[in-house]
């Protein structure tokens, strides 16, 4: 491995590093994941469809990004009155929350962490509610 990606890998430096899901409101989740699966050939489940992509700086590294639509008004976008919400991969959460509240930046709710990451949830200068994700590294 060359040096360059030697310090990709090792980078612990808070920031986002990805996308890791798009979310919607949608009238109706169910029809509208059944007319991707029909027309335009995705994979879906009750959560939408998962897409994979390998890390170029690391190509043993298999990333998802997490394509879902959600029924309209549902609170997961809380506070935000936008119709999307945008989910960031990112290393280092624990460093990056504590930039982004060093920033000023609205911190909705505290880390949590489950067997498939950490998440945390953040407002944008927009009034955008962001997920932002770090993955359990396997």
């Amino acid at each position: 491995m060359d040096a360059q990606k030697d310090e990709s890998v090792n980078d612990t430096t808070p920031k986002v590093i990805g996308i890791g899901g798009i979310f919607f409101f949608s009238d109706d989740p169910k029809q509208t994941r059944e007319w991707y699966a029909k027309n335009l050939g995705l994979t879906v489940n009750d959560w939408g469809s998962t897409f994979e992509s390998r890390n170029i700086q690391n190509p043993e590294e298999i990333n998802t990004l997490q394509w879902s639509p959600f029924k309209n008004g549902s609170e997961y976008f809380a506070p935000s009155e936008k119709e999307f919400m945008i989910n960031y991969r990112v290393q280092n959460i624990e460093g990056l929350v504590d930039q982004l509240k060093e920033n000023g930046v609205e911190v909705l709710d505290e880390i949590t962490s489950y067997d498939y990451g950490k998440f945390v949830h953040i407002m944008d200068a927009d009034g955008n509610k962001i997920e932002l994700w770090e993955e359990v590294v396997q």
